[in-house]
């Protein structure tokens, strides 16, 4: 018997090296180690071997089938790589140029959040960025926004736990709420807090609030704020600003109007309205786009700047009604769709 159990193995090494494919795998499987296999076969004549040589014997067909079960698995692994192979065809050359002709560009809203800023660097102003997760001293204190304000209610903002992992990042105050900021003016009072007056800043960026989504409103949208104080600031320097800034990217037939608001952060405060009726989708005699208003002392006060000398404005804007605006787009959604038939457009 151990004359056939070496040239069991040797039959199989033989064999099973010249496997192709997964069937012919299958059946020389079967054959070797299945119930009615030529393994099985030898290891029922045990009952005819001498009892006292049925040790040895029984370790040499546990070898026998240990070096099958080997030569199984190497067989079954390359014809497995031999699949994958003919799966994935020839090989890739990546220095090869990309056979899609048509390029990439930048997402709508990311091109007119570099144009208006770009409009506001000709002026002297100053891109800056902040964190998304703030406090509400940033969001709120600080900028005038009363206890009971409903902006500050769970319904309309996004409050995160206290937590370690956000002290990096905000004003660590004891008893202090975190959450995803509602507006960007939050990078306004960083960056008095920082520096000294003259400033004058622009802080676009991504902002959150408890809106349900429809064609006009998306929970998580992108605001664009700013702020400019120096000596002697007024009203009539932020019309002109606010005049320069929407002509210049809407067209010189853009008419602006401004209209009394309150906004706890200035004092006094103005809705702006234009009139462009020569944009697609713009069919109302005045429409309004952004909130403004001069800086409020108080808020001055908050940051250590005295408001005897110092006076300023601040505006904000949402990119989304501007780029639907110009675009002639009817719903906020398909700026987050990600449906190239759609981004595609902007090329």
């Amino acid at each position: 018997m151990q004359d056939q159990l070496s040239a069991l193995v040797a039959q199989a090494e033989t064999e099973l090296s010249a496997l192709a494919s997964r069937p012919d795998f299958e059946a020389a499987k079967a054959r070797y180690v299945g119930p009615k296999g030529e393994l099985t076969g030898l290891m029922k004549q045990m009952g005819g071997v001498p009892k006292e040589e049925r040790p040895a014997m029984g370790k040499l067909i546990n070898e026998t089938k240990t070096a099958l079960q080997a030569l199984l698995d190497t067989a079954l692994t390359r014809i497995e790589a031999a699949e994958i192979a003919a799966q994935l065809g020839p090989a890739i050359d990546p220095s090869l140029p990309s056979p899609d002709p048509l390029p990439g560009t930048r997402h709508p809203l990311t091109l007119v959040r570099e144009e208006i800023c770009g409009i506001l660097k000709k002026v002297g102003f100053t891109v800056v960025e902040g964190p998304e997760v703030e406090t509400e001293y940033y969001c709120f204190d600080a900028l005038n926004t009363p206890a009971d304000h409903p902006a500050r209610d769970a319904q309309d903002t996004f409050y995160l736990p206290t937590d370690a992992a956000f002290t990096n990042i905000a004003k660590k105050i004891p008893g202090e709420k975190y959450l995803l900021r509602t507006h960007t003016s939050s990078v306004q009072i960083r960056t008095m807090l920082k520096g000294k007056p003259p400033i004058r800043i622009v802080s676009p960026g991504r902002v959150y609030r408890r809106d349900t989504v429809d064609a006009t409103h998306s929970a998580n949208f992108h605001q664009l704020e700013g702020l400019y104080v120096d000596k002697n600031v007024t009203v009539s320097d932020l019309k002109a600003l606010l005049d320069y800034v929407l002509k210049s990217l809407l067209g010189s037939d853009t008419k602006v109007r401004f209209r009394p608001h309150y906004f706890g952060y200035t004092e006094p405060s103005f809705e702006v309205d234009l009139s462009a009726k020569h944009l697609p989708k713009v069919n109302k005699e005045w429409v309004e786009i952004m909130g403004c208003g001069m800086v409020d002392p108080a808020v001055f006060d908050d940051v250590g700047y005295d408001s005897t000398v110092w006076s300023g404005y601040a505006f904000g804007m949402g990119i989304e009604r501007i780029a639907m605006m110009m675009y002639g787009i009817d719903d906020i959604r398909y700026f987050y769709q990600n449906d190239l038939r759609f981004l595609r457009q902007f090329a």
